[in-house]
Order: structure tokens, then C-alpha cells, then sequence
């Protein structure tokens, strides 16, 4: 790993209507549009969505770093995420992040254990430990 801190570049370019392109230097470029809940489309992209599944990529990558430090012999993580976006005090924001992680281990291997690491990475995990959202884990291991 590079020494922190590290920094992170991305740009948007928008017209009044249609979608937003978002670009990173040597990255696929992504249409993104408003979810169907906002009068979106719903056949792109949103932000809501990017958030919601950035909090389920970075369990599963962080995971992945403890479980091979600790040596935990795992085959495969599905990481399901659900966002809960409310109106408080006036202010849209994500109020609940529920994330829901089903992890196969090797047939030796100890479930306490996998769960120990899968519940560490979480609460190492840099993406929820940048929200101001109550976030929560639910592990089912296989």
C-alpha cells in the first residue's frame, strides 16, 4: 500500500437533461442518471446506487486483505447491501446502510473465525467509516 494520504480524481460533465458522464483517468467511462425515484429512468447509474454498492465492494476488498493476513481459506463473498434514504431535519441523506454478507469458507476452517474477520472488516472498512449513516452487518456463513 502507498502511504496516506491518498487522493482520489474523478469528473462529471452534465447538460439541463439526459445523463451525467462520469470519467477517471484510464477507467471505463459511466453514464449516470437520477434512480427512477427521483423521475430518473432507472436504466443507469446513480449516485444512490454507486454509494450503496461502494459500501458492498469495499466489505468484500477489505475482507479479502484481513482473510490473507489471517490466512482464513475462503472460496467466494456475496455482499447484498440495502441504503435507506430519508429526509431528516429537512436534509436528504442516507439514514441505514444494511449489509448482508454470505461468505463460503474452506471445509476446515472455523465459522467463529470467518465471522470474527468478516465483522473486523467491516468496522475497518473506509467507505462506512465515511458515512454519517448507522451502518449494519448480517453474516451467513456456508
Amino acid at each position: 500500500m502507498q502511504q496516506l494520504p491518498h487522493h482520489y480524481l474523478a469528473s462529471a460533465e452534465g447538460q439541463p437533461t439526459g445523463t451525467i458522464t462520469t470519467r477517471v483517468d484510464g477507467l471505463e467511462t459511466l453514464e449516470v442518471a437520477a434512480p427512477k425515484q427521483f423521475d430518473g429512468p432507472g436504466d443507469k447509474w446513480s449516485p444512490e446506487d454507486m454509494l450503496v454498492a461502494c459500501a458492498a465492494d469495499c466489505l468484500i476488498l477489505t475482507f479479502r486483505a484481513i482473510a490473507t493476513a489471517s490466512k482464513l481459506e475462503w472460496v467466494s463473498l456475496t455482499c447484498d447491501a440495502k441504503g435507506t434514504l430519508d429526509s431528516v431535519e429537512r436534509v436528504t441523506r442516507f439514514t441505514d446502510l444494511h449489509l448482508t454478507a454470505t461468505l463460503k469458507i474452506g471445509p476446515d476452517e472455523s465459522p467463529e473465525k470467518a465471522t470474527r474477520l468478516l465483522e473486523k472488516a467491516e468496522q475497518v472498512c473506509l467507505v462506512t467509516n465515511s458515512l454519517s449513516s448507522q451502518v449494519h452487518l448480517s453474516v451467513h456463513i456456508a
